[in-house]
């Protein structure tokens, strides 16, 4: 997750709010706005605020995005919801995701309960709106919603998230977005072989893969072969993900282990790898996260368009 002084998650989506097809799930195609071929669709959250549809699209054109966070709440009308989707469809912009940020496996049980409903309510509304994913944590067995414990890679811990997962996916029923679980350093999914076991296991065609790689690096031996870890992910997920995390990491010179979230561009990801990768897959979307200010998103997406633009396999246009 974010490193200390970063906005959280919830605060960035909150301020965005203010200002393809999955082969082998079933899931709904890419939008029917979007366009062939191999396009960068970047993405990220909007800090200008705006009043309606068209100041949205205004705002996210002159980041430079194809790819935005959900811009409406679950509490937002049918009519406000429908202009959105149809104002990015006409602009061509995939709505990525909507954020259902809570602790579903939560050992509290009112807490869980809380959390189950959020996912439900989320994954509702992104399917109203036709985003490409509801994305979520598969949550924590510690006190802390999204928190370390020896618990959480139990196989008590497995068959809760397979549990959980599939109620969520059954009381929506979604028929144009899928759930996806978020990858994590300390939770399942933690790698591509458990995240594979866990989407054999789920067994909805409602659910789906979402991809965040640095959130899967969380040794030197990681960090130091992390281009053939995303390979790897790749090769075993690619038909399935729906949207990735784009962020950085950076191993730092002291002992013991200390592994840093930093901007794209000031760590160790194997960036030109990784939109190697996303390329086999046009449509996905790459969200920047995790980012302080407006500048340091600039900064992030000026970084990943120029390794898309040296690897020469994305229209830049």
């Amino acid at each position: 997750m974010g490193q200390t002084g970063n906005l959280s998650r919830r605060s960035v989506l909150k301020a965005s709010l203010l200002g393809a097809a999955v082969q082998g799930s079933g899931a709904m195609a890419i939008r029917a706005g979007s366009r062939p071929g191999r396009r960068l669709r970047l993405g990220g959250p909007v800090f200008e605020k705006h009043q309606d549809p068209q100041g949205w699209i205004d705002a996210l054109g002159r980041l430079g995005y194809s790819a935005a966070y959900c811009p409406v709440g679950v509490d937002a009308s049918g009519d406000v919801v429908k202009a959105y989707e149809e104002a990015a469809d006409k602009a061509d912009i995939i709505i990525a995701e909507v954020g259902a940020w809570s602790n579903p496996i939560s050992p509290d049980e009112p807490t869980r309960k809380t959390a189950i409903e959020t996912c439900r309510t989320h994954l509702a509304l992104a399917d109203r709106i036709g985003a490409r994913c509801c994305v979520n944590i598969a949550g924590s067995l510690s006190e802390q919603w999204d928190g370390p414990s020896a618990k959480n890679f139990t196989q008590e811990a497995f068959d809760l998230i397979v549990e959980t997962t599939r109620s969520i996916i059954d009381a929506v029923k979604p028929k144009r977005t899928c759930f996806a679980l978020e990858t994590m350093p300390w939770a399942y999914p933690d790698s591509p072989d458990s995240y594979l076991r866990l989407f054999k296991a789920i067994d909805r065609k409602g659910f789906a893969v979402h991809m965040d790689p640095v959130n899967l690096v969380c040794s030197p031996q990681r960090y130091y072969g992390n281009g053939e870890l995303i390979r790897e992910c790749f090769e075993k997920l690619g038909p399935h993900i729906r949207s990735c995390h784009a962020k950085d990491i950076l191993l730092q010179k002291k002992l013991t282990t200390h592994l840093d979230e930093v901007r794209p561009g000031t760590g160790g990801l194997d960036y030109a790898v990784f939109l190697k990768e996303l390329s086999r897959f046009p449509g996905t979307p790459l969200m920047l996260e995790h980012l302080s200010n407006a500048e340091e998103y600039e900064k992030a997406a000026e970084h990943i368009r120029g390794v898309a633009k040296d690897l020469g396999v994305y229209d830049l246009s």
